[in-house]
């Protein structure tokens, strides 16, 4: 690879230190980077703030974009002035091309010939109202290159109009670091787990369900907060299981892999809702690298992640969850096959080091047809 190629990266997932593992790869791999991200992404009313470490390598530069926390309507008015001092080969735009960030920072770059690529996570194919069907029209027929970060959103690019080159790329890997294996936990009891936001379309609501009529000693944690958790809290009180059931709150990103290392299975019941369905599931790799069997929903992305290294039921269905669970739950070998292969399809597959091969070799790609087209 030249050590000439530079690349600007603009993420405002990256606030994460868990993430940026990934770009240290791409530096350990030639690429000069420099990462441009938010000091905090606003939720609401709630902060998650810029998370410090995983700065190896790579150049950081911290800003606070306008209207931070609107997804859609959020940019960076000094982008342009950064593209000047960084003059990158190509422009990794970690954003959706319907949203204005993206429109304004892709105007910015073609204003000086500088190849950019986007990321998309979008597996609904819907129509956006004005301006957005504008915007993602626009950058669809003017960007360089597309990431998916799943087979549905990369066919929804196509059918919009995209003919550029694509891939499909995980946003972020795993840091096996972060995620260390160990043998599963056979309990008593048997600890159920649940990482993510608590609101419907995750579908915590249906595994209280499920576990309220699950045999055995068991106990369920669920880890994180979200508008839905004093219904859940209420819901655990009526099915009589509130002793059973822990709420735990939101924790940093870096004490994920200890909660995750006390579970005997992870379950992510995700339901489709009809403005969302599940775009990845990053919780069922972090739980595969460390050993904990997973049991998944067939919403969206979740079948593709787990493949054959987990347990798949379908979407709402309660008592299909709980067949899923009490089968784990009695049958010890299950579990350490499942925790085997779970950690084996992680590191052929969704390591940091990994989703940084892919990117670098997009980035080749995207380079290439770039100078095609120039010519």
């Amino acid at each position: 690879m030249s050590p000439a190629l530079r690349v600007l990266m603009l993420s405002k997932a990256c606030y994460v230190a868990a993430y940026r593992t990934k770009l240290e790869a791409l530096a350990a791999r030639g690429v000069d980077l420099t990462l441009v991200v938010p000091p905090y992404w606003r939720f609401g009313r709630r902060r998650e703030p810029f998370e410090p470490g995983n700065n190896r390598g790579y150049q950081l530069v911290i800003v606070n974009p306008l209207l931070n926390g609107q997804h859609h309507l959020h940019f960076y008015p000094r982008l342009g002035a950064m593209l000047d001092r960084v003059r990158p080969t190509l422009f990794h735009l970690d954003e959706e091309p319907y949203d204005f960030v993206t429109v304004h920072a892709l105007l910015a770059a073609r204003r000086r010939g500088i190849p950019t690529l986007i990321f998309s996570w979008q597996n609904l194919d819907v129509r956006y109202p004005p301006p957005f069907e504008w915007f993602r029209a626009w950058t669809l027929r003017h960007v360089a290159g597309a990431i998916a970060g799943n087979a549905e959103a990369a066919a929804i690019l196509r059918r919009r109009g995209y003919r550029g080159p694509l891939a499909i790329i995980p946003q972020f890997g795993v840091d096996l670091q972060l995620f260390p294996w160990r043998p599963p936990m056979a309990g008593p009891p048997f600890r159920i787990g649940y990482v993510g936001r608590l609101w419907p379309g995750k579908g915590v609501d249906l595994l209280l369900e499920a576990v309220a009529g699950l045999a055995g000693d068991w106990q369920l944690d669920v880890l994180g907060a979200g508008e839905a958790e004093p219904a859940l809290r209420q819901q655990a009180q009526q099915l009589g299981i509130a002793a059973r059931v822990r709420f735990l709150g939101s924790q940093p990103s870096h004490q994920v892999p200890a909660f995750l290392q006390t579970l005997s299975v992870l379950v992510l019941p995700s339901r489709s809702l009809p403005n969302w369905k599940e775009q990845f599931g990053r919780v069922l790799v972090e739980a595969m690298a460390t050993g904990v069997p997973v049991i998944g929903s067939s919403s969206g992305e979740i079948p593709n992640v787990i493949g054959e290294a987990g347990l798949v039921f379908p979407e709402g269905d309660v008592l299909a969850l709980r067949a899923q669970l009490a089968r784990l739950l009695a049958d010890p070998a299950l579990q350490r096959d499942l925790a085997t292969r779970g950690r084996e399809r992680v590191v052929a597959q969704f390591t940091q080091e990994r989703v940084a091969d892919a990117t670098l070799a997009f980035y080749q790609q995207v380079l290439t047809s770039a100078r095609a087209g120039a010519r």
